[in-house]
């Protein structure tokens, strides 16, 4: 359908939706019309009204280049993960480790601090593997392994700021 983008949100292999994003500003989940007013409420944080019922959501962390992110929904913490068409098709054609090749080195994404350094060098890792904690715009992302490797050097202090496209992760 011209104008509209399908996603696939997953909280784990036995509870998923299709998400239809349509061009008219409507959203079909798993098919139906799902209809909800939302206000964002400043720093990641949202109130949402769907079916009389009232959310407190929060944006935790995002990942964007993986496609995972963390909400707390009323106090209550879900990790999700999308998958837009091209990953379902990358899945299908069995290319979905395609991504695995020799990476050398993790950048930053976008400007902003670094609140926790989860490896050190020497320390293998598997595509994945939470690598630091970047914060941005009062968000937390976690940057994870693009791929499996050893970890040769870490780029950054605890605190420091970084800038887009700063090496952070050098791997050996």
């Amino acid at each position: 359908m011209a104008g509209s983008r399908m996603l696939q949100i997953s909280t784990g292999p036995a509870h998923g939706w299709e998400v239809d994003f349509q061009a008219t500003n409507s959203i079909l989940l798993n098919g139906q019309p799902f209809a909800w007013d939302i206000v964002a409420l400043g720093e990641g944080r949202y109130h949402v009204l769907h079916h009389g019922k009232s959310y407190s959501a929060e944006l935790v962390s995002a990942d964007y280049a993986a496609k995972t992110f963390v909400l707390k929904v009323n106090g209550q913490r879900i990790e999700l993960q999308a998958k837009d068409r091209f990953d379902r098709l990358l899945e299908q054609m069995g290319l979905s480790n395609a991504s695995a090749a020799k990476v050398n080195e993790l950048k930053a994404p976008m400007p902003g601090l670094i609140v926790d350094i989860r490896v050190q060098p020497g320390q293998a890792v598997q595509k994945g593997d939470p690598l630091l904690v970047l914060e941005a715009m009062k968000m937390e992302n976690i940057l994870k392994a693009p791929a499996d490797g050893v970890v040769g050097s870490v780029k950054v202090d605890l605190r420091a700021n970084v800038q887009k496209g700063q090496v952070l992760v050098q791997f050996a």
